[in-house]
């Protein structure tokens, strides 16, 4: 059911709505011994990423509140100027950014994107064609999630962000709920096709968000549970350190992955706390894995995408290859699985 403010009535704003391919991989999964392997092609979404459902719909929220509108729509057919609305403001690797300069585009009014220095030009150019400033940050992702924070406590603007340590943080919540429209396709997409439910989720994390949305949204109405696997690169395993410890912990160093969207060293308290209640493990992949996993998705059949996009499948080839990974996650033949292609190739500056 949705609702004059739900994440698939928003998207219609944006010139309409359409889900993403759910695309069957058998030879992938004849290769790995399991019953079926889909992947969620996220590359078709709006702006080329998964990041359009959550960031755009949460900043199109928090505008929609702070000029008190009864709904985003009223928002946006007001026609406000960029003097009467408030700045958007986020930190980002890329996507996040993108996402919160489109919702601020569509409804009229400024944003403010802060990005760390390893977010690659291609990327930060995209984001200032929305109209956003770029403000730049030496250090992390991190370093640039805290000075966006400083910012909105100094009253500069409205922070849209993916991640808090608030584990109730309402700003963060939708963002997740934007994210969760993707499972309701899913589990909509997997029904019409005359599928079964998914046995596991192979699902990339940067703070967690993603795979938090999808577990809550893929487990919500179905009795038998997927198994969420959580995968990252090695060097930024930040939400596999916070299952472990069961608490947030910042790792330190360059967190350089060549998954450049998931170079993040704390994981979000909203998502740890859903991750937890939905029994969540993780792997850990190394930087070989990531790169081949990018040209094994297209070969199998999947679509094109980068080291991030392709980082859930290089964590199911790892555990699918390996008897003490497959013994480890309950992989076997009878087993469905899930991944999300999460973004599309970035085009060139």
């Amino acid at each position: 059911m949705t609702t004059p403010d739900s994440p698939a009535t928003v998207y219609q704003l944006c010139g309409g709505y359409e889900r993403t391919p759910l695309v069957m991989l058998p030879r992938l999964a004849e290769r790995c011994h399991v019953a079926r392997v889909f992947v969620k092609d996220e590359s078709q979404r709006p702006l080329g990423s998964f990041k359009s459902l959550g960031g755009m719909y949460a900043g199109l929220c928090a505008l929609s509140r702070a000029k008190a509108f009864p709904s985003i729509a009223a928002l946006v057919q007001a026609r406000l100027s960029r003097e009467q609305l408030p700045r958007l403001m986020c930190a980002s690797d890329g996507n996040h950014g993108l996402a919160v300069a489109a919702g601020a585009e569509l409804a009229g009014g400024p944003a403010r994107i802060y990005l760390h220095r390893q977010v690659p030009q291609s990327r930060a150019k995209r984001i200032a064609d929305r109209g956003a400033e770029i403000v730049w940050i030496d250090g992390t992702y991190d370093d640039a999630v805290d000075e966006a924070a400083r910012a909105a406590e100094r009253g500069e603007g409205l922070l849209i962000a993916d991640t808090a340590a608030d584990a109730h943080d309402p700003v963060v919540a939708d963002v997740m709920a934007g994210y969760e429209l993707m499972a309701d396709e899913i589990v909509t997409q997997l029904a019409e096709s005359g599928e079964q439910h998914p046995t596991h989720l192979f699902v990339q994390a940067g703070v967690g968000g993603l795979a938090a949305a999808l577990a809550r949204g893929l487990n919500r109405s179905h009795t038998a549970r997927c198994r969420i696997v959580v995968v990252e690169p090695r060097e930024v395993a930040c939400v596999g350190l916070a299952l472990q410890l069961g608490h947030i912990e910042r790792m330190s160093g360059e967190l350089h992955t060549a998954a450049e969207m998931l170079s993040c060293g704390e994981a979000s308290a909203p998502a740890l706390a859903i991750l937890q209640q939905q029994l969540s493990e993780a792997i850990a992949v190394d930087e070989p894995a990531l790169h081949a996993a990018v040209h094994e998705l297209p070969h199998y059949g999947g679509p094109a995408t980068t080291p991030s996009g392709a980082t859930g499948l290089a964590g199911f080839l790892a555990c699918a290859m390996d008897e003490t990974l497959r013994t480890r996650f309950a992989l076997d033949d009878t087993s469905r699985v899930l991944l999300i292609a999460t973004e599309g190739p970035v085009p060139p500056a």
